[in-house]
């Protein structure tokens, strides 16, 4: 791969929004016989540094991805929600508003009724709606393919039903569809990125207060590509081991009396650790890894406000390790991705997502950016894997309506 296509995106560009949104809406006309309301849009996303840190109300820095779902959507007045993917065999998932439970439907389509149930358990006046979604936000892979599933649909209705819900407040009511109505124990990381995220900046989030900066990053300006690995082991957050991992923090935010791992100094972490000894060696593990996780997050933000992008790199390749031998998150692929990539010349790489198979990032030169990526497939040869699939991560704009 080139510097120019690493700078275009030109391996897996998606096609034109424009187009999309006509191609969406048509397929919707075609399924329900009338008209969307109109189609919007909100992308997957990589984390840049801070993994497991939002749920311990702790600080994270995603970015969005030019890969979204789009969705055409319209109110229907009869409490009948309807729901179809362009990209599946399945027919159309129909449900109605009032029965919806957590549970009551565990296919993908979970996802936007979950965002459904969300707004109406909150007090919003929601009714039934007609969607029709198609997403390039590959599934599996830890880039958030659900949170916009989830933002899409929360941002059509709120324009729809004219609610008046910010941005954040979006955000958390799609995490609490994906919480209590899908079951997975999430924080809010992904959906502020998939609601908030700006164009050539990576968000600086907060997720005790949801407070936020767009931190400009545009790797390309400065000589460097952000690469996405995809090692095409899918990952599943709904089995046991992610709320493992919850569990274990809160257990040992209780035993040092604080409300969440947040509140650990990172310069008082020996002590803390210390005061762990009977918690369990998992527990110290966990702990060890959020309090540093979230000091990265600081480092990094520091090098990039400074314009020291390249001093990140070897960040992130802390970041994995704690991720690797702390919190146990990693596979054998995801540690070819690293040691593979740094071998070849890669400023830094780590792990991005929940783990278990799913992504990584890796910064590098711009114009070592195809040598690197061919390493890493070569090295995927040989150890006997599937060819991962590698594409430039272009900071992009957040959910917004497209038509």
């Amino acid at each position: 791969m080139s510097a120019a296509k690493v700078r275009a995106g030109a391996e897996t560009a998606p096609e034109d929004e424009t187009r999309r949104a006509e191609q969406v809406a048509e397929g919707f006309r075609a399924l329900y016989g009338r008209d969307p309301e109109g189609v919007w849009a909100a992308p997957g996303r990589v984390n840049l540094i801070g993994e497991y840190t939002d749920f311990n109300d702790g600080f994270v820095t995603p970015l969005a991805l030019p890969h979204t779902a789009v969705a055409a959507v319209a109110r229907r007045d009869d409490g009948v929600l309807r729901v179809h993917s362009a990209d599946l065999p399945d027919p159309v998932t129909e449900l109605r508003v009032d029965d919806l439970t957590p549970g009551c439907d565990t296919s993908w389509a979970a996802y936007p009724a979950g965002v459904v149930y969300a707004l109406r358990a909150a007090g919003h006046a929601v009714g039934g709606a007609d969607l029709h979604l198609a997403s390039t936000v590959p599934t599996g892979a830890g880039l958030s393919s659900s949170a916009a599933l989830e933002v899409v649909t929360a941002l059509a209705l709120n324009d729809l039903y004219a609610l008046g819900l910010g941005r954040a407040e979006l955000a958390r009511l799609a995490q609490r569809a994906e919480n209590e109505f899908v079951g997975v124990p999430c924080g809010v990381m992904d959906q502020m990125a998939a609601a908030c995220c700006t164009d050539g900046h990576a968000l600086h989030l907060d997720t005790r207060d949801l407070s936020l900066r767009q931190v400009p990053f545009a790797p390309a300006d400065d000589g460097l590509a952000l690469l996405v690995v995809d090692t095409r082991v899918q990952h599943a957050l709904g089995d046991g081991a992610y709320a493992e991992r919850r569990a274990g923090c809160e257990e040992g935010a209780r035993r040092l009396g604080v409300s969440h791992l947040r509140d650990v100094p990172h310069a008082e972490l020996a002590e803390a650790l210390e005061r762990l000894a009977d918690a369990g060696e998992h527990v110290v593990r966990y702990v060890r890894h959020i309090v540093t996780d979230n000091h990265r997050v600081g480092e990094v933000i520091a090098l990039l406000d400074a314009g020291e992008v390249r001093a990140v790199g070897p960040v992130l390749t802390e970041g994995h390790r704690s991720l690797r031998e702390d919190l146990r998150v990693s596979c054998p692929e995801l540690d070819l991705v690293v040691e593979s990539a740094l071998a070849a010349g890669a400023l830094g790489a780590r792990m991005t997502g929940g783990g278990f198979g799913g992504s990584a990032v890796v910064l590098t030169e711009a114009d070592a950016a195809g040598r690197i990526g061919e390493a890493v497939r070569a090295a995927f040869a040989t150890a006997g894997h599937p060819e991962p699939r590698i594409f430039p991560a272009l900071p992009s704009a957040g959910a917004r309506r497209i038509s």
